[in-house]
């Protein structure tokens, strides 16, 4: 089961703490919200675990062990979805999805069409990503979860781009993911219609922090 920890933890801008040193542990089966105002530091938070931002300060641990390059193991376990869909517009939507996989060197799987047909891109499959829509190419992204094994998602503002139905379904998967023992972990400006989900609010760095969940 996937294990999170955060000691003092606070991400840098300029050499100075953007929120408060956090400090909480994150296990398999939660679901967490990284909550606070415009500039906060949630997405650069999120960057910061998948080893894509550097300047932080304090531990992270994973696995019980403390952590500061990229870790293969970990990285391994961890699918992440930013503001951009981060699809390829010269590749289809099947090719992508193989992409995906091939550069997060991982078994090829087989059921892209499937996944496909979740998102609602039933008939797409072909299809060259720069003729669809923003909603469309963001959907072609949220397939990747149909289909990866990973036992941690990071997902930032998943919801953006996509309709009621599509949100209704991202929700009931993220909840699926969380009661098979994984973790998510997200950001999202949309109230939520999951159970149990832990909210971890970033303050500014004058302010005291507060951890709810």
């Amino acid at each position: 089961m996937p294990s999170l920890e955060f000691r003092q933890f606070t991400c840098l801008r300029d050499g100075y703490p953007l929120f408060n040193p956090l400090n909480f542990s994150l296990q398999g089966g939660e679901v967490v919200q990284i909550a606070g105002p415009n500039g906060a530091g949630k997405t650069t938070f999120l960057r910061s675990v998948c080893g894509l931002f550097d300047e932080w300060t304090g531990e992270m641990l994973w696995q019980g062990q403390p952590l500061r390059a990229p870790d293969f193991s970990m990285c391994s376990e961890l699918v992440y979805l930013g503001h951009q869909p981060g699809v390829k517009k010269s590749l289809t939507a099947q090719e992508n999805l193989r992409w995906f996989f091939g550069v997060q060197g991982l078994p090829f799987p087989g059921s892209i069409t499937s996944a496909l047909a979740e998102v609602g891109l039933a008939g797409y499959e072909d299809t060259p990503c720069h003729q669809m829509s923003a909603g469309q190419l963001r959907r072609v992204a949220l397939a990747r979860l149909y289909i990866t094994s990973a036992a941690i998602w990071i997902l930032d503002e998943p919801f953006t781009a996509i309709d009621r139905f599509g949100v209704k379904n991202l929700e009931t998967l993220i909840q699926r993911h969380a009661s098979n023992g994984g973790l998510v972990i997200l950001t999202t400006h949309q109230t939520l219609a999951l159970s149990e989900v832990r909210v971890i609010e970033l303050q500014a760095h004058s302010a005291e922090v507060a951890v709810d969940g």
